[in-house]
């Protein structure tokens, strides 16, 4: 540096000390604040220390720096670089702002004031060193002999070669045991100032420093050196720098050896984005121009192809810009880390991962980690899908919140549990979703203490949702009735096995009461299935809410009800109970504009010596129903003897009609039926008959209805009218003369499919014209309109078979179904013919049943008429033709058509005449 600005700079009268030192941190120039402070002394003896803060400086800008001495102990500064027009470096500049004036002016004063250092002066012949502050005097030897033992050889070395002359200056550190014994490490540091002529040395001064901090720091700062790169090693990390002025790169011994690259080589640019992946040079270049551009730090991986087949390299390079006093990169460094090994390991992650949630989305199975203490939770995607939640941070206390009540308390109980050290657990629990939806939870919970990481609950739901539903449904349908929600006949069972054993252990009473709904079958068969559920709906409630919550209730089929009364105090509650449930169900039920009225015949039987259990108690109580339904029905009876022999006779009738066509125990009587104006051929009706060997004959009005019920009926049926035809046309054929054959027709073979084609293909099979066959029908089988009834009825209709209704004015008359179906034909019911004689009411019931038969167009046929009063009234009515015993009873085929003959030769036989034959 130039001279002359040196001094010029010098001599400008500045508060602040200022040193100038060159490129080494060799003092060349103080002003006299700073020659006062003894400064150049000081940053001669620290310049080593102070190399990494000239560096630091020579990048630009100012650095602080801190030297020991002054009154405070230190002086605070700051280190400048100072450059030539070309940016040349030329030397450092070190500034102390006003440091604190000296109280005294001594050099030896300034010397005492610098921390930890002393000056002293060696008499060389006499071998006295005078040491400072106070230290006094002592022996050469003597401070020799206070080296440590370890140290003494090199320290004896550098002075020998400072007093022969063979170094400029004498400079050791070393170990120096002071007064109470302790070692501390020291900087000596002298020189020769006096010889003799012939060049041996007589006087020697120099400083005697502690360095004792410094030797720590430099230890703490070493093992901190290691660490570091020991860290790099392990992380498989460099570091790197980047000179822009010169476009030059350093790479530290860990970079080069990260890369497999030999000492001191540093492959250039091109080399080293040539070895990149394209899809990385890429990244690294527009990374690069925007560090330029924008002074800021950047982040980014990279594929290093490595040739020979070997695997790429996978790099994670940071790059952060050193900026001058513009805010422009002067410098950049950076470090580089080797995460090929940790790549891989992600991409192992992400392809088990990715396993993991297809095998848990298939499984519909979820996850979640819970720590105990913090309880912080995660959640797997499949987790969150069950739930229905987004994929966001939540916390166990808001997931929990979806869960009911005593899923709730299960799941934290459990929890509680197994951090006490309890078992794994598995538990069923159930959550809504913010849509509504309800949903069902398996959930195993065990607890996961492995070492280094905190204990945590590890939690698997698995969605049971379509399990735990199938599984109700199978209990539903299993034990409850689908219609009323009502428990069904197994689970009323087993409720009322509980309560008979209940009640045998307290002593108290017991009851079961049948209900059976009457005109309910009519009503359904009238309205529909729809309107019949709807009354077994409405009627259930009505019934349920006159029983005490203790009772049991259920339904038991079809318009059957069972009530188990719990806790009688006499057996005469249970008849109170059933009046209550009768009256339930005195006011109409009203669907739309539809009002109905239904009843109910109730069974009621006792816990008792023979009846013990629930079916021996169902038996009882459906044998005491049906006698109420004898009784006059809308009534209750307690179960007897008499009642249970009419249920056993009704199962035996049932029994007994399977089969009896096969054992041709069936057999049909035909009545005549004669016009009311003589001269016109009669009519026959065919009756059915049942003669059981060994038994008798049972009467139709027994075992009809048995056979309507349990589906025989059908079968009976269609062999009546084959036998019916077949026995028209043998008598047809024989020259009989008669108008048609009836048959009865019971409601369940016209809803059965394809009756009337049936019948027609009988008419066929038998030459029996359909014209002449006529099918007798009850009111109530009109009373439901169906699909299949009216297929029926057309049917019928286009092969001309004619059709009456039979006991007329005793079911559900309605003109509506009269005027609808293709009726032709009204039969007054025997109860109206047997009472007009005595009750005019009566008479003018049948004279209105004919007046209406004519306004509709069709004829009206008599029965049961067995006098000659009755047969004159219902002529003078206007009755088209009479049926009774009047003129014939029942008769065998060959009986009938023996008096089919005497018709026809007698055309104009006299009433008396008819009776006449009746008796032979």
């Amino acid at each position: 540096m130039d001279q002359g600005i040196i001094a010029s700079l010098l001599q400008h009268p500045l508060a602040s000390a200022l040193v100038i030192v060159d490129r080494t941190g060799r003092p060349l120039a103080a002003n006299p604040a700073a020659r006062e402070h003894g400064l150049p002394a000081t940053v001669a003896a620290y310049a080593p220390m102070l190399e990494d803060l000239r560096l630091l400086a020579a990048d630009g800008g100012i650095v602080a720096c801190s030297l020991p001495g002054g009154p405070r102990g230190h002086y605070d500064g700051h280190l400048r670089a100072v450059h030539d027009g070309a940016g040349n470096l030329l030397a450092f500049t070190l500034s102390v702002p006003e440091p604190v004036p000296l109280a005294g002016g001594g050099r030896w004063e300034l010397a005492l004031d610098s921390a930890g250092h002393s000056l002293w002066d060696w008499d060389i012949p006499s071998d006295r060193v005078t040491r400072t502050p106070g230290l006094g005097e002592e022996t050469a030897s003597g401070m020799l002999a206070r080296v440590h033992g370890e140290d003494i050889v090199h320290v004896r070395a550098a002075l020998d070669q400072h007093l022969r002359g063979t170094s400029e200056q004498y400079s050791a550190q070393f170990r120096f045991r002071q007064p109470d014994g302790q070692w501390r490490w020291v900087l000596d540091r002298g020189r020769v100032v006096a010889r003799t002529a012939d060049g041996q040395p007589l006087r020697m001064v120099g400083t005697h420093t502690d360095i004792e901090q410094q030797k720590q720091l430099e230890a703490l700062l070493h093992e901190q050196q290691v660490h570091l790169s020991e860290a790099q090693r392990i992380a498989s990390m460099g570091s790197w720098s980047f000179d822009p002025g010169t476009g030059s790169f350093w790479w530290s011994p860990e970079l080069r050896s990260l890369l497999a690259l030999e000492p001191g080589n540093v492959p250039g640019q091109r080399r080293w984005l040539k070895q990149l992946h394209p899809r990385s040079r890429g990244a690294l270049r527009a990374a690069w121009r925007r560090l330029w551009r924008d002074g800021r730090s950047a982040s980014l991986e990279l594929e290093l192809a490595r040739g020979s087949g070997e695997p790429s390299l996978h790099l994670r390079l940071w790059m952060q810009p050193l900026l001058d006093g513009e805010g422009q990169p002067k410098r950049l460094l950076g470090q580089v880390q080797n995460i090929t090994e940790q790549h891989q390991t992600d991409a192992l992650i992400r392809w088990r991962t990715e396993l993991l949630n297809r095998v848990s989305a298939l499984g519909r199975i979820g996850g979640c980690e819970i720590e105990v203490q913090t309880r912080h939770m995660q959640w797997t995607e499949e987790c969150y899908r069950i739930h229905g939640l987004r994929k966001e941070p939540i916390t166990l206390d808001q997931a929990l919140a979806l869960y009911t009540e005593d899923s709730r308390s299960a799941f934290e109980a459990a929890l509680g549990r197994i951090a006490g050290g309890g078992l794994p657990e598995q538990l069923d629990l159930c959550f809504y979703r913010q849509s509504g939806l309800r949903v069902w939870v398996q959930v195993l919970i065990e607890l996961d203490r492995r070492d280094g990481l905190p204990p945590r609950f590890v939690v698997l739901f698995r969605d049971i949702t379509r399990e735990r539903e199938a599984n109700e449904r199978i209990e539903l349908l299993a034990h409850y009735d689908l219609l009323t929600g009502l428990p069904n006949r197994v689970l009323l069972g087993e409720q009322t096995a509980e309560a008979i054993e209940e009640a045998r252990d307290r002593g108290t009473s017991l009851a079961m009461l049948f209900i059976d709904l009457d005109g309910f079958k009519t009503i359904n068969d009238s309205f529909g299935h729809a309107t019949g559920d709807a009354l077994l709906k409405a009627a259930a409630t009505r019934l349920h809410q006159n029983l005490r919550n203790n009772d049991l209730f259920g339904r038991f089929s079809g318009d059957e009800f069972i009530v188990v009364l719990r806790d009688l105090a006499e057996p005469e509650d249970a008849g109170h109970v059933a009046r209550k449930l009768i009256g339930s169900l005195a006011e109409p039920l009203r669907r739309g504009d539809t009002t109905l009225k239904v009843g109910a015949s109730v069974g009621i039987a006792m816990l008792g010596d023979t009846q013990t259990d629930f079916d021996s108690l169902l038996r009882a109580a459906d044998a005491a129903m049906y006698a109420a339904k004898e009784a006059g029905r809308n009534t209750y009876q307690y179960y007897s003897q008499d009642a249970l022999a009419r249920i056993q006779r009704r199962l035996e009738l049932e029994h007994a009609l399977h089969g009896a066509i096969e054992r041709e125990e069936f057999s049909l009587a035909y009545q005549p039926l004669l016009h009311a104006h003589l001269g016109e051929p009669p009519a026959i009706e065919a009756l059915l008959r049942w003669h059981r060997p060994g038994i008798g004959y049972c009467s139709p009005a027994e075992f009809i209805p048995i056979a309507e019920k349990c589906g025989e009926i059908v079968r009976i049926g269609d062999w009546v009218l084959n036998e019916a035809c077949r026995q028209a046309t043998a008598w047809d054929r024989a020259g009989l003369h008669f108008d048609r054959i009836a048959v009865n027709v019971s409601a369940v073979q016209l809803r059965d499919r394809g009756f009337a084609e049936r019948v027609i293909e009988i008419c066929h099979a038998h030459g029996w014209p359909p014209q002449r066959l006529e099918l007798e029908l009850t009111e109530s089988a009109l009373i439901r309109d169906t699909d299949i009834l009216r297929h029926c009825f057309d049917v019928l209709e286009r092969h001309g078979v004619p059709l009456a209704v039979d006991d007329f004015g005793t079911g559900f008359s309605n003109l509506n179904y009269l005027n609808r179906f293709p009726v032709g034909r009204l039969k007054i019911d025997r109860s109206f013919v047997q009472g007009m004689l005595h009750d005019s009411g009566t008479a003018e019931v049948t004279q209105a049943i004919v007046h209406l038969g004519h306004a509709l167009g069709m004829k009206v046929v008599a029965e049961g008429v067995e006098t000659h009063q009755e047969e004159d009234m219902l002529r003078r009515q206007g009755c088209d033709e009479i049926q009774g015993y009047l003129y014939s009873r029942p008769l065998s085929p060959r009986d009938l058509a023996q008096w089919l003959r005497q018709q026809h030769q007698s055309p104009s036989r006299t009433d008396a005449d008819n009776e006449a034959l009746l008796v032979r």
